[in-house]
């Protein structure tokens, strides 16, 4: 057999370096999860000095260089994989280790809640009961609230967390004060409930005109009042609104007085038409006798005269409405049984005047004296103005003759 060639050195130099080259990377692969925390740090360094080194015509020589480039990516990639692993698994074993403390610190918070709904419902014990069913609620919500910060600071103060007590109070500051101006409307609307329901205008099933708005209270809320109206509508007004209004209360008196007006022919007796009306009003059974009926004379014209009547109703026994019309109806009734005739549009034609026959004289249906005609001053509601001067603790004013 022929001698074989001597083999080239520089023509096996490379292949050896790529073999050992080989080895190296995948030891260090299989070594990597065991020392990744130790290599991992100068690797980086390492390839950017290497890949900075490195002659020019490196890049036509991908195979050692590119990869130890992706090799480094790969550890950087790992290490931060791990980084992330340890720290949760160390702050879930944290949380196992306090994990007491959280219950505890929740049964505190759970047992808080539960005693201030507790004494919520049971102010007597504390005296805070009132007569007012929105300022009870106000007072439950406010006595529930205060035992709950109570709890919740403690469960805090268990976990060794009052310092977030500070910067959520100072965070609550700001919040606060930009909540205030978002929501001007609404804490208007809340404030004017509390005081509504302290100065208590009106009661509930009582019939007031708020403005030009009508009906019977049903509620009130935090933040608007409920009011139904006489055609049975639900309707809401802003606590705002109704505390700034003009409220007429038609129920806080009992005695509430009723008038309707009947025109007579001008020829007919004022005097008589009257007495008639005021013995049919005073002969209904719901029609008060003190303050008694009463009438005047509305105006006198070319087509007659307009009387209007007056009479008090107790509006806890009696309607209003049922008992006017009834009114209405007897004085009307009476008026025709009477001959007392409505106003007639006539006229009067005078063709020729004939002096020598004597014209009649014309005959005045009114008494020509005033005896016996009631003139004096109507004291029908001084009784009321009297009780109202006499329990109203807020009342600024005095009479002349006190001073």
């Amino acid at each position: 057999m022929p001698p074989a060639p001597p083999l080239d050195p520089l023509r096996t130099r490379p292949r050896g370096v790529a073999g050992a080259l080989s080895v190296a990377l995948l030891a260090c692969a299989c070594a990597l999860p065991l020392h990744a925390r130790a290599a991992v740090a100068p690797a980086p360094p390492v390839a950017a000095a290497t890949a900075a080194q490195a002659p020019p015509d490196a890049a036509a020589k991908p195979g050692a260089d590119g990869g130890a480039l992706e090799f480094a990516d790969d550890v950087d990639v790992r290490t931060r994989v791990e980084q992330v692993y340890d720290e949760a698994e160390l702050r879930v074993l944290r949380l196992l280790a306090h994990l007491p403390l959280l219950l505890a610190a929740a049964l505190i918070v759970f047992l808080a809640s539960w005693i201030g709904g507790f004494v919520s419902q049971r102010l007597h014990w504390l005296r805070l009961r009132t007569r007012n069913p929105y300022l009870d609620g106000l007072l439950r919500r406010a006595v529930r609230g205060v035992i709950l910060l109570i709890g919740f600071l403690v469960a805090l103060d268990l976990l060794n967390a009052t310092a977030l007590v500070g910067a959520m109070l100072g965070s609550a500051g700001v919040l606060g004060l930009a909540l205030g101006f978002a929501f001007k409307d609404i804490a208007e609307n809340y404030i004017a409930g509390i005081l509504l329901s302290l100065r208590r205008p009106f009661e509930p099933g009582e019939l007031v005109r708020i403005d030009s708005y009508e009906g019977k209270v049903a509620a009130l809320s935090a933040r608007a009042m409920t009011l139904i109206t006489l055609e049975g509508n639900e309707l809401r007004l802003p606590n705002a609104l109704v505390f700034k209004a003009v409220i007429l209360n038609y129920t806080s008196n009992p005695k509430r007085r009723f008038d309707f007006t009947i025109p007579i022919d001008a020829a007919e007796s004022i005097r008589k038409a009257h007495a008639i009306a005021m013995d049919e009003i005073a002969s209904i059974e719901d029609v008060l006798a003190d303050p008694a009926p009463s009438w005047m004379v509305v105006e006198f014209g070319a087509n007659g005269s307009v009387l209007r009547f007056f009479a008090w109703v107790d509006q806890r026994h009696s309607d209003l409405g049922k008992t006017r019309s009834e009114a209405i109806r007897l004085v009307k009734g009476a008026f025709w049984r009477e001959g007392i005739q409505g106003p007639r549009t006539t006229t009067h034609v005078v063709l020729a005047r004939d002096e020598e026959t004597a014209a009649p004289a014309p005959v005045d249906p009114e008494p020509a004296t005033s005896a016996g005609v009631d003139t004096s001053v109507n004291r029908d509601i001084d009784r009321q103005v009297a009780e109202v001067q006499s329990t109203d603790p807020s009342n600024l004013l005095t009479l002349k003759d006190a001073t």
